[in-house]
This record gives C-alpha cells, sequence and structure tokens, in this order.
C-alpha cells in the first residue's frame, strides 16, 4: 500500500512548499482538508495562502521561519475558510524543510495535515490556541522587552533588564548570559537562585559537553523539555551542574551579523513543552538580547576609547602652585564619541611663574580631538620659551592657520572628503601667585570671572583679538588683573555657559546663581563670610558649577533658545589664599576692582559701567547705584576727551552691609586739574563737576607726582534716610 493511502485512511493529507518558486503541492486528502476538489493539485504561494484564514497564514510563516533556523519541526494550527471568510475546519499542520539539491539558499517544506476536531461542550481544545488572548499577550511582552532592551546603555544594564523579563505563560525560574572569549565561554550574568561563581560551568572550554557550549560551536538552539531528555543529551553535564529545582531549559545562541556572541539560557521550574510559539518567544528575545549586548560592548569600548584618549591629553596631575588652589574640570558632552576639542593647561614657565590655559577647537569630533591636542602641545612649546601671553597666542594663531591649510579648502563633506579648516578659542593667562596679578591675552574666549572675597561675581572684561587660526596677523593685547586675597576667579569654555537653551547673558545668570552660593553673608558684624578656604571647598564648587548644567537642576534652569543643544565643557578654578590677618574682628571683606580703559577702546566704558553694577548689586539704594554709574561714565570720558593718556579706574566697597562706603577712583597721567564750568543750555559738555557736586557724599580731586586722580564716595542707606554729608562737616574739596 502506498504512503499516502495509508495517510488517507486515517484522514492525514501531505503537502509540500518550494520556497524558490512559491508552488504549494497538496495530494488528494490535503485538497479535501483545505477546501479543495480531492484530487493532487500545485498551486500558486498567493492561492494557497486565499484558503487560510489572513492572521494564520502570517503565523505559520513566522513559525516554518523558525524551524528553518533551528533546523526543527514546525507546528502550527490553521484555520481554513471559504471564499466568504467563512471558517470550515481547523487543522493542525506538522512540517520540516530540507534543503534542495544543488541550491545553497532554498529548500522544500514536506509536511502533513491533519483535521482538529472540535472541542466538546465544556471544554477546551489541547494546547495554546494560535490566535488569542495569549498571542496579544505575547506582542504586548516583546514591544516592551524590546524597548527596555533598546534603552539599557551598558551591558550591566541589558543584564539586569533581560533578567527581569517576565515572559507571557511561561516565565523562566533563571536566567545565564554566556559570552565568548577564544576557545572558551563563560557566565556574564545570571539571575536565579544558584550564584554565578560557583557554577560549575562558571567558565569552561568551548569543547565542554555542556549545551551552552554546543550552541555556541553550533549556532543552533538546544530545548531540554524535560530532565530525562538532559541527563540522555548531556550525562555529564547533568551528573556536574545536578539541576535538580529545573524542570526544563532552553538554550539559545546569541547571534550578531552571522556571528555567535554567546548564548543564553532559560531554566523553568515547571514542565514546558516548547511549542512553536514559545520558541518563537524565546528565539526573539534572544535576538534582541544579542542585538543589545553587542551595541552596549561597542558604546562602552568607545567610551573607554574617549576617556583613555581625553585623559592623556589633559594635566597628569593636579596643579601645585604656591599661595593659589586650583580645580579643574572636563566634560565631554558632543560627539559620537563623547570627545571633543575643549580643553586646559597648567604650564611651569621659566620665570617661576604658572601659565594657566583653556581652549575649545570647533567641532564635537575626533577630527576636533586630534587638532585640539596638537594645539595644546604647540601652546605649551611656546610658553615654554618664555613668551609673553600675547606672544604666544600668536605663535599659536599662526601655528593653527598652517594646520588648517594642509587639511584643505573643502570641508568632510566636500568633494575631495577632506576635513576643512578650524579655529579654535583661547583664554591664556600668566600668574604672579606672590603679587596677586594675572595678565591675560584672549582669542575670541569668553571672558573670565571672578568671586569676590565676599561672595560677589563680576565678570572681568579683557582685551582680545579674533579667534587662532582665523587670520595669522591678529594682534592680541594683554590685560592686568589683581587677585586679591581670598577672592575666585572662573575660566571656562562656552559649553558651561550656553548649554541647554542659554545665550551669554541667561548662561551667565545661571553660573552666578551656583558661584555666589557658597559665600553667605550672615546678619553677624563679626562674622566672615562662609565661602570656605579649603581646597575640598573649590572642588564642591567646580561639581556644583557642572551640575547646574548637565546635573538635574539643569532641567529648572532651561534658556530661552529653542536650540537645547549639550557642548563640552572645560573649566578652571583658582583661588588666590585669604590672608586672615588682613580682616580682623568687626570688619567685613573689601570688594575691589581695577579697571584701565586706553585712549584706543572707548568702547570699554560700557564694560566698565556694568562691572560697577555688579558690586553694587545688593546696594539698599538702586538710585544710587545709578548715580554711581552716571559719575564714572563721566569721570572716564573726561580723561579720554580731556588727556592724551588712560584711564585708571579702582573701585571698593567696605563697611558691613547697610552702611557700605563705594569710594571710586580715576587716575591719569595729565597735571591739569579740572575746573568748574558754567556750561550753556545747549552745551554737550561741562557738566562734569557739577553732577559730582549733586549726587557725591564726598568728592575730590588729589595732584600726584605723575598726575592727578579724581574720586568720590557715596554711604550706603535706604532710600528714606539718605544720610546728609555736611552734617559730620564733610564735603566736596577740590
Amino acid at each position: 500500500m502506498r504512503t499516502e493511502d495509508l495517510l488517507a485512511a486515517i484522514a492525514t493529507g501531505l503537502w509540500r512548499w518550494d520556497s524558490v518558486s512559491g508552488a504549494v503541492s497538496y495530494d488528494a486528502e490535503a485538497a479535501r482538508l483545505v477546501g479543495l476538489p480531492a484530487e493532487p493539485v500545485t498551486l500558486p504561494e498567493a492561492a494557497a495562502r486565499a484558503c487560510f484564514h489572513p492572521a494564520d497564514w502570517l503565523e505559520i510563516k513566522a513559525i516554518v521561519d523558525l524551524a528553518v533556523a533551528e533546523g526543527t519541526l514546525a507546528e502550527a494550527r490553521l484555520r481554513i475558510v471559504d471564499e466568504k471568510g467563512t471558517v470550515l475546519r481547523t487543522v493542525r499542520t506538522r512540517s520540516r524543510p530540507i534543503a534542495r539539491g544543488g541550491s545553497e539558499d532554498g529548500y522544500y517544506l514536506l509536511g502533513t495535515l491533519q483535521e482538529v476536531p472540535d472541542p466538546l461542550p465544556g471544554t477546551s481544545a489541547a494546547g495554546p490556541p494560535v490566535t488569542g488572548d495569549w498571542r496579544r499577550n505575547r506582542e504586548a511582552f516583546l514591544l516592551d522587552a524590546g524597548r527596555a532592551l533598546a534603552e539599557a546603555m551598558s551591558t550591566a544594564e541589558v543584564l539586569r533588564v533581560a533578567a527581569g523579563l517576565s515572559m507571557p505563560g511561561f516565565s523562566p525560574e533563571g536566567l545565564a548570559v554566556f559570552g565568548v572569549q577564544g576557545e572558551r565561554i563563560s557566565v556574564i550574568g545570571h539571575h536565579g537562585p544558584r550564584p554565578g561563581a560557583d557554577h560549575p560551568f562558571h567558565d569552561i572550554a568551548l569543547g565542554t559537553d555542556y549545551p551552552a557550549a554546543e550552541v555556541v560551536r553550533t549556532g543552533r538552539a538546544v530545548y531540554l523539555p524535560t530532565p530525562e531528555e538532559y541527563r540522555g543529551r548531556f550525562p555529564a553535564a547533568w551528573s556536574l551542574g545536578r539541576p535538580r529545582k529545573r524542570r526544563s531549559w532552553a538554550f539559545l545562541p546569541l547571534i550578531v551579523a552571522g556571528r555567535t556572541i554567546g548564548a543564553w539560557m532559560a531554566g523553568f521550574a515547571h514542565p514546558v513543552s516548547f511549542s512553536p510559539d514559545e520558541r518563537s518567544v524565546l528565539t526573539t528575545i534572544a535576538r534582541m538580547l544579542a542585538q543589545a549586548l553587542s551595541r552596549t560592548a561597542l558604546q562602552e569600548t568607545e567610551r573607554e576609547l574617549a576617556d583613555g584618549l581625553q585623559r592623556s591629553m589633559l594635566p597628569a596631575s593636579k596643579p601645585d602652585i604656591p599661595g593659589l588652589t586650583v580645580a579643574a574640570r572636563y566634560v565631554p558632552t558632543g560627539g559620537g564619541l563623547q570627545v571633543g576639542g575643549d580643553w586646559y593647561d597648567v604650564i611651569g614657565l621659566p620665570s617661576g611663574r604658572t601659565a594657566l590655559v583653556i581652549g575649545d577647537v570647533q567641532g564635537h569630533d575626533v577630527h576636533a580631538a586630534g587638532i585640539m591636542g596638537q594645539l595644546r602641545i604647540a601652546v605649551r612649546a611656546y610658553a615654554s620659551e618664555g613668551h609673553h601671553p600675547d606672544a604666544v597666542l600668536s605663535r599659536a594663531s599662526r601655528f593653527l592657520a598652517g594646520l588648517s591649510a594642509l587639511d584643505g579648502p573643502d570641508g568632510p563633506d566636500g568633494p575631495d572628503g577632506r576635513y576643512g579648516p578650524r579655529f579654535a578659542t583661547c583664554l591664556y593667562m600668566e600668574v604672579d601667585p606672590v603679587a596677586g596679578t594675572l595678565d591675560i591675552a584672549r582669542a575670541g574666549h569668553p571672558d573670565p570671572a571672578v568671586r569676590l572675597a565676599d561672595g560677589t561675581m563680576m565678570i572681568r572684561p579683557t582685551a582680545g583679538g579674533l579667534p587662532l587660526g582665523i587670520d595669522p596677523d591678529t594682534d592680541y593685547p594683554t590685560t592686568r588683573v589683581v587677585l586679591e586675597p581670598g577672592e575666585t576667579l572662573l575660566m571656562c569654555t562656552d559649553g558651561l555657559i550656553e548649554t541647554g537653551g542659554h545665550d551669554l547673558e541667561t548662561g551667565w545668570d545661571r553660573i552666578r546663581k551656583v558661584f555666589e552660593r557658597p559665600a553667605t553673608l550672615t546678619d553677624d558684624p563679626g562674622a566672615l563670610p562662609s565661602h570656605g578656604l579649603g581646597s575640598d571647598d573649590l572642588e564642591a564648587l567646580a561639581d556644583s558649577l557642572v551640575q547646574a548644567v548637565h546635573g538635574p537642576p539643569s532641567h529648572h534652569t532651561t534658556g530661552p533658545l529653542a536650540d537645547r543643544r549639550e557642548d563640552d565643557i572645560a573649566l578652571l578654578l583658582i583661588r588666590r589664599e585669604a590672608e586672615v590677618c588682613l580682616v580682623g574682628p568687626g570688619s567685613a571683606p573689601v570688594r575691589r576692582t581695577a579697571v584701565t580703559v586706553a585712549q584706543a577702546e572707548p568702547e570699554r566704558i560700557a564694560g566698565t559701567r556694568q562691572q560697577l553694577r555688579d558690586m553694587l548689586h545688593d546696594w539698599a539704594d538702586p538710585d544710587q547705584v545709578e548715580s554711581a554709574v552716571l559719575m564714572l561714565s563721566e569721570m572716564v570720558t573726561n580723561v579720554l576727551v580731556h588727556t592724551d593718556g588712560d584711564a585708571l579706574l579702582v573701585a571698593e566697597v567696605s563697611g558691613r552691609h547697610g552702611s557700605r562706603r563705594l569710594r571710586l577712583d580715576v587716575a591719569d597721567s595729565s597735571d591739569e586739574l579740572p575746573h568748574r564750568r558754567r556750561p550753556g543750555e545747549l552745551a554737550s559738555s561741562g557738566r562734569g563737576l557739577l553732577l559730582l557736586e549733586m549726587l557725591a557724599d564726598n568728592w575730590g580731586v588729589d595732584p600726584r607726582g605723575d598726575g592727578k586722580c579724581i574720586w568720590y564716595e557715596l554711604y550706603e542707606a535706604s532710600p528714606n534716610a539718605r544720610p546728609d554729608p555736611a552734617a559730620d562737616g564733610s564735603g566736596p574739596r577740590a
């Protein structure tokens, strides 16, 4: 008797599907079961698909793909429908893929069809249905698992996600992930009652007779639904491991781009038959887990590379400058490798002084980091030769311009594929810790900021030139700033100021709130502000500044710009140690600033006005502040207009809060003393001394051997209680 006749006698049909041509062949019994005339027939795939419920056809396609990948049987239940979509019957199919002769890609799928009787009333069909709640739960689980694995940012996080997976209907009791290194495999993550370190197969050779090792060697999954099957297939592993508490095991390969990177084991405390649907879920999870592990391993390698590259380009140790405390931070946030063009450096000079430099090369990529490294070495070399700050930046600009010329005129996406020219901003500072002087040269970089001894932050405007590399012949004038004892200076790149949608103004406002915070004044007239003098306090301040930009507080201080870009951050904090003897009991720290306005730089008057406003930010009477700014502007302008020299401005605020004194001196090199004039109604000048008489509490002119100094004083009081300068006999004098 033929096989077909024997199968027909038990109502079982045969069918075959050619994966290359798509043709589906039925024998007579199989044709009858799918609703066709009871005779052998060969149909194209589209005609064969019309006999099945659309959802079931998609299901059988997925099950067949799984069987082909694993080399196992494909089992499924299918609903047969007529032309109107009415379900005629339900059939069960079992099939096996067989490779085509002479073809490496195609295969034949040979299988059987058998009708499944309808369940009796009050009973349910054996096994999970192909469609229904189980399928919906499975799809929801796979979506959640895929999202969680895609969001994991490290290998440890991927393993935690894998350990927390709760599969629909058959959650594993224990999980283990095996990694491959050469000819050995080891457990890189596990979850369950057995610790990974004392597992007999925690670290084994690839040739060991163990399911995970076989999976890695063959690239095919191993399903062990019963302890008997485990013991029969892997007797050595069973005797060593003695997995008595589990009843079923699944070992699946972790494959990425055709390469097996490890294996995944799921152990179950209850028997699991590993139906096609269950195997499909496990295979999908294994694929997602492999992709997540490969992605996080690559990211961790890139982070390690970036950290090593950046560490090699930054100072190897914390700088030690007598009389100064220094804190530094570098936070890379831009570019795929988390490395960019920001840098800082501390350089010992032949004169015994120290140079501090901070800079930012255009771009956030490896090329920017490479240019940064070369520029840093060049600046260090020029500084070590003993050049002044302006000469160091001039030489560095010519160096960068020559370096960019070698890269060609086209950008990274240009026709020749080369990187285009880059520029860099830089702030170079030569420090004399004994005198407290800072000689600063600036190339397109943000100005430094100073926190005075009482906690007030002021931005120090400095002269500057174009960024390095734009014009090789640019000059970089030098500005001298005096850092008083107890004051702290901040040098930073624009990432600290503008990250998070901020512009220059709002960015400095955000920094001001943090920079001034450590210095808090008290109502005790004999107490000093708690700005802290230890190096730990300066380190904490550096951390607070970074947290304000990238930590949780940054979410509450977003800027007005729509562009919420992130940028690399480099910052240097230097503090001149306070001399305790300078501040006695009952006294308060003095705010002091000094600015030089050159004849060729009248635009710097606006900066001096802003500095005075910053000094008087907590002055009791706002009208007095405006008066002080007006008198400053008149005095400095008078020097620039009526003399041939520069104006040196020194402003000092002393005393306790509520009763402080502002004294402002403007000195010049001219011996000609100012005199009163009676300007007409339309005159544009001649009112400077009249303003001093009207607005100042005290003022005067002091002749000096090399010029003169005109000064005024204001005494702080509430707007409704202004003191009368004449009451104590003090008044204007000339």
